[in-house]
């Protein structure tokens, strides 16, 4: 660990390679930018908001994927019925800005891949918004629907301005934040102790069966930096394969996997173990398809000796669902992969935590109700 100052703390270690020595400095540099900016807003100096209705924030250090769409929905499905929910995403790759409310108009282009994936899931039962400014964005949730009596934020860790009733921190358990570092030598939008925020943190896309000693020695090396704040593990469960152009043609055997997600070997392991795999098509996350790519894929797939169904995430069905992909893609067997969090254990009691905070931050808005 090297030391700049009071509060400015890098940490290193001999598994950096040459190129991350190179890039030490510019880590250093954004350390100190991140570090101003949140000693800013924890002393008042910068503003930050808490609205009457009840937020919950889920977010995470890093940059990537670690399992926010899904815990979104699990907390959509654990709430639903209690309260009127609006998700608040940014709308990461959209090709719109600024505010927007989903409608039937809508898709991945116009909303983002994972707020259009609420939508087309939960349209009925959940408001989907997405805007960059969140603190922008909660009143006019409130004002276009007063009913809403609690708000999903989807990776807002560190847009400070909204200060949430609950924040839940993510963290990969393939590469938790501890053994992280700084952009741009690593992944980490912050400085670790950045968990101190959290008030449940998350280790996720754990095995099914993860050792208790495992669990443990990760409890330690997190509560080196978060203190002791609750800690649990999950996993991800992968259902049925379900259809999205030809409803009417079974999977085959032989299977083409198709992907831009930021961490695809789990799923290839995955669709390996209960697929013939023929090829993983790669591609990087939030990737917007092309036609030259489902052009290239359809070529593949027909030049095959006995032809495979196409094999995607539910985050990829949504860009594939584009218009300009459906002649294309008519004549084929498409098919996506639905996925959804749970509990290595003690997932009884993140219910309790979440339902308790948000029924404590409800009665506090309206004290009238006590």
């Amino acid at each position: 660990m090297l030391s700049f100052g009071k509060n400015t703390k890098i940490y290193v270690s001999n598994e950096m390679s040459g190129l991350s020595v190179l890039l030490f400095p510019f880590a250093v540099i954004f350390r100190i930018a991140t570090g101003i900016r949140n000693h800013l807003y924890s002393v008042g100096h910068k503003k930050s908001f808490q609205f009457e209705v009840p937020v919950v924030n889920v977010g995470n250090l890093n940059i990537g994927g670690s399992g926010k769409t899904p815990t979104i929905e699990y907390l959509i499905r654990l709430l639903k019925k209690e309260y009127a929910i609006a998700t608040l995403s940014r709308g990461y790759g959209r090709r719109t800005s600024g505010l927007r409310f989903a409608t039937p108009n809508d898709n991945a282009a116009t909303l983002g891949d994972e707020p259009y994936q609420f939508y087309r899931n939960f349209n009925t039962e959940v408001k989907v918004v997405v805007g960059e400014d969140r603190a922008f964005a909660i009143p006019n949730i409130l004002h276009e629907y007063p009913s809403t009596s609690l708000i999903l934020l989807d990776d807002a860790y560190q847009h400070r301005r909204v200060n949430p009733h609950l924040n839940i921190l993510l963290t990969d358990f393939e590469k938790p934040f501890y053994k992280d570092f700084l952009l741009p030598m690593g992944r980490l939008r912050e400085g670790r102790k950045g968990v101190k925020r959290a008030d449940i943190i998350i280790v996720t896309k754990c095995t099914e069966l993860i050792d208790k000693e495992v669990q443990n020695g990760m409890k330690k090396e997190i509560e080196r930096y978060a203190g002791t704040k609750p800690v649990f593990f999950s996993f991800i469960r992968y259902g049925s394969p379900q259809p999205f152009q030809r409803t009417n043609v079974p999977i085959t055997p032989h299977v083409v996997l198709l992907s831009g997600i930021a961490k695809p070997q789990p799923l290839e392991d995955f669709v390996s173990t209960n697929f013939v795999l023929v090829k993983h098509f790669r591609f990087k996350d939030h990737y917007l398809y092309t036609l030259k790519d489902i052009v290239q894929l359809r070529n593949f797939i027909n030049n095959q000796a006995e032809k495979p169904s196409i094999l995607t995430t539910e985050k990829d069905m949504v860009r594939l669902l584009d218009p300009k992909f459906s002649e294309l893609l008519l004549d084929l067997n498409c098919f996506f992969l639905p996925i959804e969090m749970d509990f290595v254990e003690n997932g009884v009691e993140f219910d309790r935590l979440v339902r308790y905070t948000i029924e404590k931050a409800a009665v506090k808005s309206n004290p009238e109700d006590e």
